[in-house]
């Protein structure tokens, strides 16, 4: 129990930024707080954080051990909720956020069974590409696809995504295929206008190392299916995810091209508030997205998933 104590106390003190804010939830002393996490740091034989009278930074070791404590705490917290609950069934209201073209073809989809299977819980799907504000909007779970940067909210992986380079056959056939990165500065790169991580470059692994490419081209969008459209249409190269463009690679509408160079899986992740207790209706609603996008059949286009993208999420 000491080593669970040592990390719901660095959980908590990553969530609160600091060790007084984490004592005063707690009702114990901050000296309490620091003896747990130097226990911790010295059972591991590693630097978790860095602390000083103003602030506490996460090293690069502490972030990543962050991500699978939060985890392993949530797993936890539903198995004690799996017990208690016994034959409770959920109910209530769920509000779900998700980004707008994701959303609409791989979310929206699965509520309608999710509520036929719980009939007492009502669900608010919010379709934006904003960056919400879990909190204080009141989001009770956010999908989100791409790097996890606020470590105050519990993050859950649904599935695996990979970001291609693709383009019409027809452009291809008329402008070459790009055989490396920096080829791009010759091509029409679709850009997605300026905001955004497209807006810091393309993302590609060059010997080992993960490279932001600035491309740029006569078209830019702030909408991911213009770009896609315009990709369709031979308009250029767009660096689109494997979500979205996958049905027309499969059908050779689209092509790939610089696979050797593709960035590191840009996951799909559930994200909520931290919590001690998960209500059971939030629970079951991440629960059906998961087992949903972690069924193979799904991502195939089997009548059972909502559309097909390629590549195999990987199981947690």
């Amino acid at each position: 129990m000491d080593r669970f104590k040592q990390i719901e106390t660095f959980v908590a003190v990553a969530a609160r930024g600091s060790l007084s804010s984490a004592a005063q939830i707690e009702g114990v002393a901050p000296a309490v707080i620091g003896r747990r996490l130097d226990g911790l740091e010295e059972r591991l034989g590693v630097k978790l954080m860095v602390r000083t009278t103003r602030r506490i930074t996460l090293t690069f070791e502490g972030s990543a051990f962050l991500e699978d404590c939060q985890r392993i705490l949530n797993d936890y917290h539903n198995a004690e909720a799996s017990v208690s609950a016994g034959g409770v069934k959920a109910s209530g209201h769920v509000r779900v956020s998700a980004p707008a073209g994701f959303g609409r073809r791989h979310v929206a989809p699965l509520v309608p069974a999710f509520l036929a299977a719980h009939p007492d819980v009502t669900v608010s799907l919010d379709l934006s590409d904003r960056l919400v504000d879990i909190v204080n909007e009141g989001i009770d779970v956010a999908v989100r696809i791409g790097q996890l940067d606020d470590s105050s909210l519990v993050g859950i992986r649904l599935a695996g995504n990979e970001r291609v380079v693709v383009a019409s056959p027809a452009y291809l056939a008329a402008h070459g295929t790009p055989l490396h990165p920096d080829a791009l500065q010759r091509h029409a790169c679709l850009t997605f206008g300026t905001r955004g991580s497209q807006a810091r470059g393309w993302l590609f692994t060059i010997d080992g190392q993960v490279v932001p490419v600035r491309v740029g081209g006569p078209l830019e969008c702030n909408d991911g299916a213009v770009l896609h459209a315009w990709a369709l249409a031979g308009q250029g190269l767009a660096w689109r995810s494997m979500w979205e463009v996958a049905d027309e690679i499969a059908s050779g509408r689209l092509v790939t091209v610089l696979d050797a160079f593709r960035a590191p899986d840009n996951a799909i992740h559930a994200l909520f508030p931290q919590r001690r207790h998960l209500p059971l209706r939030v629970r079951m609603f991440i629960d059906h997205l998961k087992h949903t996008y972690g069924n193979p059949a799904y991502w195939s286009g089997s009548p059972m998933g909502s559309g097909p993208i390629a590549g195999r999420p990987r199981r947690d």
